[in-house]
């Protein structure tokens, strides 16, 4: 990689002034809030949406549109909103407002996955117009972390389903224009009521660059000006070295995973599932693919979150071929003349790490007797066959939404089958059902963590999904981008402040 940056650099620069060219891997899918699921719809629209809770470093939740809140009973939830708060068009953002966007994914308007962390809301009031009140059928103690950056954004009274082609949000960022698979523009809003990001940057231009070497030279050439988490460590070891690049890094709470279609006759048996998680080699790759800047992971829980369970808690798999085997043994899978025992599909994006990962364990896998044929399409077309169940296996990350334990509602529970929720692999178990429901009705902290260990637990044992690892939060920069501060959760967060020279 070293080599081919050097002999393909040249020395043109981007010194468009008060312009920044932030690369991403993939359009947007929809940079409305309520919609969107994908990572850059979440991370871009959250710069131009507001939501009413904001997570701080720890992920936990501070006020934002919402001032204050309070439940006067388990079913009951009354925000105060912030008084003087614009629209991007002007128009002053009200409780209507709130209460729209909250129920517009509940009463038909939206058909959207994330309607499904509303779906016991039976009432939203705007009692006055700087207060709403949301009543639930059931208590629902994640329902503030579901109103929170990147999941949630406050849109106008009456916004509908095409909200996302022309977004009108009260955030940093004001929307300009966006051309698919090519770029999405944004200016600065000057007028934002929590500050103004610097004057330095009054446009940024989000380029769509599915290849990684592509946006590797573009970095090295200066057409790009930032990057996050889209290169691999091999690449970004090669640009410390370039005089006009900067690399900031630090832990990071997203996960990647591999996801299986349990309903799959292939698949529908766990100790297939078992022997796939131990024909893997974590630590290899971790140390082969990430450079050693990754952590093992066994939960979709970022590492000392509050609900996670603890490595002793869970059922390992250590890398163990000979095990894989007893396990397809058992289930049946006996080798033929050349050794293979299954056959297998695994779908991937184009992001280039991803077909790395997948291409490791297309080699792992074969010491196992499994033939994994691996199958990349860019992003739009990859993400409408998982959500569609048109899969066997997947590779993603989750980004942002796996900071609250409803993550296993969103992901594992029966009634989340999309288009409802993102349990993509149509897992189903009637204990984890029943345990997810009592931990969203408990309002005490304690007894929560009991019930979402006892689901990891589960989970651990059936493996409708395997927990990869927790990649650092990398962003190479051009050393004109400033005063940058990097959020764990790997938001583009860091725009609000930073200064371009």
């Amino acid at each position: 990689m070293a080599t081919i940056l050097s002999l393909t650099a040249c020395n043109a620069r981007n010194n468009t002034p008060h312009t920044l060219t932030f690369l991403i891997e993939s359009s947007p899918n929809n940079l409305d809030l309520r919609q969107g699921t994908d990572a850059q719809s979440e991370r871009v629209g959250e710069l131009i949406y507001d939501p009413l809770v904001r997570k701080d470093a720890h992920f936990d939740l501070q006020p934002w549109l919402a001032t204050s809140w309070e439940r006067p009973d388990a079913l009951t939830w009354v925000f105060h909103l912030r008084s003087g708060v614009r629209f991007h068009d002007g128009k002053p953002m009200t409780s209507e407002d709130v209460a729209w966007s909250i129920r517009s994914m509940t009463n038909g308007t939206l058909i959207t996955a994330k309607g499904g962390s509303f779906k016991d809301v039976t009432a939203v009031e705007a009692r006055d117009p700087l207060t709403v009140v949301v009543r639930t059928r059931t208590p629902i103690a994640s329902l503030l972390f579901n109103l929170s950056d990147g999941l949630f954004g406050v849109v106008e009274n009456g916004a509908g389903r095409d909200e996302g082609l022309h977004p009108i949000g009260t955030g940093p960022f004001r929307f300009v224009d966006q051309v698919q698979d090519k770029e999405v523009v944004v200016d600065r809003n000057p007028t934002y009521w929590a500050g103004a990001p610097s004057p330095t940057l009054d446009h940024v231009r989000f380029e769509v660059v599915p290849d990684t070497i592509t946006a590797a030279l573009e970095m090295k050439k200066g057409s790009g000006d930032v990057e996050s988490n889209v290169l691999t460590l091999d690449m970004v070891h090669s640009l410390r070295r370039e005089p006009n690049l900067r690399v900031d890094s630090g832990p990071g709470a997203r996960v990647d995973y591999v996801n299986f279609n349990v309903q799959d006759p292939a698949l529908h048996d766990k100790r297939v599932r078992q022997a796939i998680a131990s024909a893997i080699d974590k630590g290899a790759l971790i140390a082969a693919l990430w450079r050693g800047q990754a952590r093992s992971a066994d939960t979709l829980l970022p590492p000392g979150h509050w609900a996670a369970a603890s490595d002793s808690d869970l059922a390992q798999y250590p890398h163990n071929v000979a095990r894989a085997l007893q396990l397809l043994d058992a289930a049946g899978l006996k080798p033929d003349k050349n050794g293979v025992r299954l056959r297998l599909t695994m779908k991937t994006s184009t992001d280039e790490t991803t077909r790395l990962e997948a291409q490791a364990m297309q080699a792992e896998l074969r010491d196992a007797g499994i033939v994994l044929t691996l199958r990349s399409a860019e992003f739009g077309t990859f993400y409408s066959d998982i959500t569609k169940g048109a899969f066997q296996i997947y590779i993603l990350r989750w980004i942002g939404s796996n900071e609250d334990p409803d993550i296993f509602h969103y992901t594992c529970a029966t009634e989340m089958f999309p288009p409802k929720g993102a349990n993509r692999g149509h897992y189903s178990n009637p204990r984890v059902d029943a345990l997810l429901k009592a931990a969203s009705a408990d309002t005490d902290e304690a007894a929560r963590r009991q019930d979402y260990v006892q689901v990891q637990q589960i989970l651990a044992n059936d493996l409708p999904s395997i927990p990869l690892w927790y990649p650092d939060n990398v962003v190479v920069h051009s050393a004109r981008l400033t005063n940058i501060t990097l959020n764990p959760g790997g938001s583009f967060d860091f725009l609000r402040t930073a200064e371009l020279r």
